[in-house]
């Protein structure tokens, strides 16, 4: 490791070689404005705000690309020069930028905001000729207003990331536009729902669909019973909506909020986790015993589920025949809770919270429900929760603990485990060798699928049978496997897929933390800490 002397804003420090500016002034507490940049994402130096002086050079440097490859570089951030590049730039996109802030989603959560109000800028020195989009609400999971968007590319990168690539920049110069091809609307391209652009985007262009008032009219009607579920993951991110630290567990505070917003029933989703875990288990069970497709592919993220029947349709087989969890749980409030509380199905509401907006895409499917009605009625995602609970004038961060309703809310560990990547296949292992060896196991963890890598795998002894398994998240790790067992070189048994990077707790309707949070901090490993 090679390391230079350097200087920063005059003050001297020691780097390691070809460390780009921005991440050496993080190191040294320096923080450098950006808009377009995220870490090994999209790193393309578009918007200029991190725009630096290094003595020498001919020109102002893009922070987030420029690596210190010499002895002595000397390095400002902050003259009065480049404070008014930044503010100009911030001026400049204000130019042609749909400035009702305060109808906007994301108002007090923008990153464009924030700069802007961190610089001075002046909204309206630059006037002339603006765009304008149609908004577009085509899908059920998001909706997309062009007139927010700042051309950072965030989006078009993590689409990419995720395999599917259905945007991109459309057009030249001031007509350029984020969009998909022939510019179709996003229901008539192979989307999978996983919201991901949502999460990186850092302004309004990209929200999540809001389905809040649905559950508000739910809970007025005083002739329907509303009850509400959450995914495990949800209470290790839902304190961050209220400035709490990143990775705390609030499943106490949580479940107070919820009773406080009036719902007649809340129950914990690990209890459905639980479900699919039997069922899956026994699943993999009689497909090795009986000549079943093999490898067995999970089917509890839908993101993952819609991603195979678009571009991998020939290994729909391989798929888990089970509902995911938050299906499971839907089906059993309106059919085993229903009888034993005596409603009619018909009048209850089942409302899911979930750390996915593809959620919103699941409950809608055709074979996810039965004698007219569907498991789940609306579903929610954390960011929707956190508004209903500002809206309702909840101070969150003062509740005190309560606990889940009975009846379904007693879960076990391996439930709870499920909202990090790994945690299905280690809940299921625990299952698959309870059954087969028919008494309960002293050693339940299975650490080698834990942790945050691409891909994990791993082979173990289960009852006297070696199963090799295979863990990943993320859509483009996805593909790999899937890639393996196309051309009949998989040498796995199992495999468990999350669509977002990390699993659940990196879902696309989770909390939206800035780019320079996203940037130096393991949001996956310390949501999934919690656990």
């Amino acid at each position: 490791m090679e390391m230079l002397n350097i200087k920063i804003n005059g003050k001297d420090y020691q780097v390691e070689k070809n460390t780009t500016i921005l991440e050496a002034c993080h190191q040294f507490g320096i923080k450098i404005p950006t808009l377009c940049y995220l870490k090994e994402i999209n790193e393309i130096g578009a918007c200029r705000m991190c725009l630096c002086e290094v003595k020498g050079a001919r020109s102002l440097v893009a922070a987030c690309v420029y690596p210190i490859d010499r002895e002595g570089t000397e390095i400002f951030t902050n003259t009065p020069q480049i404070q008014k590049y930044r503010k100009t730039n911030l001026e400049l996109l204000l130019s042609n930028h749909d400035k009702k802030c305060l109808s906007c989603p994301r108002s007090n959560t923008c990153e464009l905001q924030q700069l802007c109000l961190e610089y001075g800028v002046d909204e309206t020195k630059f006037k002339g000729e603006e765009t304008h989009y149609e908004e577009d609400h085509t899908t059920l999971h998001l909706v997309r207003n062009n007139n927010k968007c700042i051309l950072c590319r965030r989006c078009v990168a993590a689409c990419k990331q995720q395999y599917v690539s259905v945007i991109g920049a459309n057009n030249r110069g001031f007509d350029t536009v984020i969009s998909c091809a022939f510019e179709q609307d996003l229901n008539n391209v192979a989307c999978v729902s996983c919201g991901q652009c949502t999460v990186v985007c850092p302004t309004g262009a990209l929200v999540e669909r809001d389905d809040t008032y649905k559950v508000f009219e739910a809970i007025a009607d005083p002739t329907k019973h509303v009850v509400v579920h959450t995914a495990p993951s949800i209470r290790a991110t839902l304190g961050e909506c209220f400035d709490m630290p990143i990775g705390t567990n609030v499943k106490g505070k949580m479940v107070a909020a919820l009773k406080m917003l009036g719902f007649d029933k809340v129950f914990d989703t690990n209890f459905g986790a639980d479900l699919t875990i039997m069922e899956e288990g026994t699943e993999f069970i009689q497909r090795v015993q009986n000549g079943g497709t093999l490898p067995m592919i999970t089917s509890c993220s839908p993101g993952w589920v819609k991603f195979c029947e678009h571009y991998y349709p020939d290994l729909i087989p391989h798929l888990s025949t089970c509902k995911s969890p938050q299906q499971m749980q839907g089906a059993m409030i309106k059919s085993y809770y229903a009888e034993k509380a005596g409603i009619d199905p018909k009048d209850i509401v089942v409302v899911s919270v979930m750390p996915c907006v593809a959620k919103k895409f699941e409950i809608k499917r055709d074979d996810q429900g039965r004698d007219g009605m569907q498991d789940n009625d609306i579903s929610i995602s954390t960011r929707e929760l956190a508004k209903m609970i500002k809206k309702a004038g909840i101070q969150f961060t003062s509740l005190p603990d309560e606990d889940f309703d009975p009846i379904m809310a007693i879960g076990s560990g391996a439930g709870t485990i499920f909202g990090a990547t790994g945690g299905v296949m280690e809940a299921a292992l625990r299952t698959v060798a309870d059954k087969l060896t028919g008494e309960d196991l002293k050693t339940i963890d299975y650490t080698e699928v834990r942790g945050t890598d691409d891909i994990k795998e791993a082979t173990y002894d289960v009852a006297g049978m070696q199963v090799k398994v295979a863990v990943t998240s993320g859509l483009k790790n996805a593909a790999k496997l899937l890639d393996e067992i196309r051309a009949g070189k998989s040498p796995y048994q199992f495999i468990e897929v999350m669509c977002c990077p990390g699993g659940c707790v990196n879902g696309g309707g989770q909390p939206i933390q800035p780019g320079h949070v996203r940037n130096f901090t393991d949001l996956k490993a310390l949501r999934a800490k919690a656990l």
